[in-house]
């Protein structure tokens, strides 16, 4: 498969991360000549100094034989541009990073007529992903497949939990009333994820990830020693995209809504276009200004200004506040894996987000789905089994799947079903699988 990318920035690196895993076919395009040497001493993949936009430098780099073009530069309109231009060179697939959410929304304009296949939103994936954490409170990090059928939950283990100092196989027999799968954890320290098997013990302070089913996801939270935290007041810091389109969904959920702006215009347009948001007008690193607006009664603080490590330190204030739930956006891609050891529950990167949506369209093997869980380099995917795929042939524990691997849950016709080492794959299933990055090709070699 031969892709092209457009953009060097931190979504177009992690799409050619990615894709270096699996031998793909790639080039990237950019400008910037320190970015591209970057990634050649880090990827193997094929970059190209120029702008995306030139025709002739398409032309080269064989637009007319790609099976993809993926334009993510920062600028929304050099993405459209350069998806109009590959598709007229004769790229099959096109997909642009937009900012603009009524584009998305649009039901009078064809984009595909004009050579836009599909379009991105990191701004609206990232908001999306802050309502959906909200609404698991319990953990801090949450992927739903087929709208909830079945989960992936991310947890850090505190003193409470049961399972602590227990083998996966003992909590299995201990909660034998309760559907999970643990799928993956993440040491304190450590910078390898461990695919569990019955022996591995857990841990204080373990990252836990458990794949759980719509009917289970109620019954982990004695399992985890945490109670369900009922989430109503939200008080958000910046008037960003992201601030505005969590502000929205926010209040359509009926939360209670504070906004922080510190730009006095900009929180008087915002108070205009979301009037179910209380919008206050001041800079949210004043801790005066947090007392007066009583944040020891809020249930949740999420901060999204445009500075990564103001969210940090506002997220820790608002911990020694008392708030339960905090959620902090960051630029840097190396800050996601702190979030456990410096107190904020969730750190999440819409550029990471929309890099992990984006790599849906390369999969192979009927993948529908695809997801990054936010402490580990790892991906959760859902494969839609093909027929006479290699992994109906045997019971799951007959498969020669790799140890850097493991099913999470099947949906067969609507229903979450456990896949524990006696079940059969069967055509038409959907496979929930949890993969690190070495094993991605010889999962979807059997998935195929």
């Amino acid at each position: 498969m031969k892709i092209i990318i457009a953009g060097a920035g931190d979504v177009g690196f992690h799409l050619a991360k990615l894709l270096s895993y699996e031998s793909q076919d790639t080039y990237i395009i950019d400008l910037d000549g320190e970015k591209l040497n970057y990634i050649n001493n880090h990827l193997d993949v094929i970059t190209r100094k120029g702008d995306a936009t030139s025709v002739s430098l398409l032309k080269e780099v064989g637009m007319e034989d790609a099976d993809l073009l993926l334009a993510v530069t920062e600028s929304q309109n050099t993405n459209f541009t350069i998806s109009v231009i590959g598709k007229a060179l004769g790229v099959n697939k096109t997909i642009a990073r937009i900012h603009n959410p009524e584009f998305l929304k649009n039901d009078t304009i064809k984009f595909e007529d004009y050579g836009v296949d599909f379009m991105i939103s990191p701004e609206e994936l990232a908001a999306d992903e802050i309502k959906m954490l909200l609404d698991q409170s319990s953990f801090n990090d949450t992927v739903a497949f087929e709208k909830g059928v079945f989960n992936i939950m991310g947890t850090t283990l505190g003193y409470k939990s049961p399972i602590l100092d227990l083998t996966v196989k003992e909590a299995k027999d201990k909660f034998s009333h309760v559907d999970f799968i643990t799928i993956a954890i993440k040491r304190e320290g450590a910078t390898e994820t461990i695919i569990p098997r019955g022996d591995v013990v857990y841990k204080l302070n373990d990252q836990v990830y458990f794949s759980v089913p719509n009917y289970s996801i109620n019954k982990l939270n004695p399992i985890i020693g945490k109670e369900h935290i009922d989430i109503k007041n939200v008080m958000i810091l910046g008037g960003s995209s992201i601030g505005r389109k969590t502000a929205r969904n926010l209040c359509k959920a009926n939360f209670n809504v504070k906004l922080i702006e510190r730009k006095k215009e900009k929180a008087l347009q915002i108070a205009e276009d979301l009037r179910n948001t209380l919008v206050i007008f001041g800079d949210g690193r004043d801790l005066e200004l947090l007392e007066e607006e009583n944040i020891r009664s809020m249930d949740a603080f999420v901060a999204v200004t445009g500075n990564s490590e103001t969210n940090i330190m506002s997220c820790l204030v608002a911990k020694s506040k008392g708030v339960q739930r905090t959620i902090a956006l960051v630029e840097n891609m190396d800050y996601i894996n702190i979030s456990q050891t410096i107190g904020i529950d969730t750190l999440i990167n819409k550029k990471l987000i929309a890099a992990s949506n984006i790599f849906r369209h390369i999969r192979k093997g009927g993948l529908l789905a695809l997801a990054n869980l936010h402490n580990v380099d790892a991906e959760v995917m859902e494969f839609e089994v093909q027929p006479n795929a290699k992994v109906t042939h045997k019971i799951i524990k007959e498969l020669r799947f790799p140890r850097e691997a493991v099913i999470g849950g099947v949906i067969r016709r609507g229903k979450p079903l456990m896949s524990f080492g006696d079940f059969q794959l069967q055509s038409g299933d959907k496979a929930i699988v949890f993969c690190l990055s070495e094993a991605i090709t010889t999962v979807e070699d059997l998935f195929n």
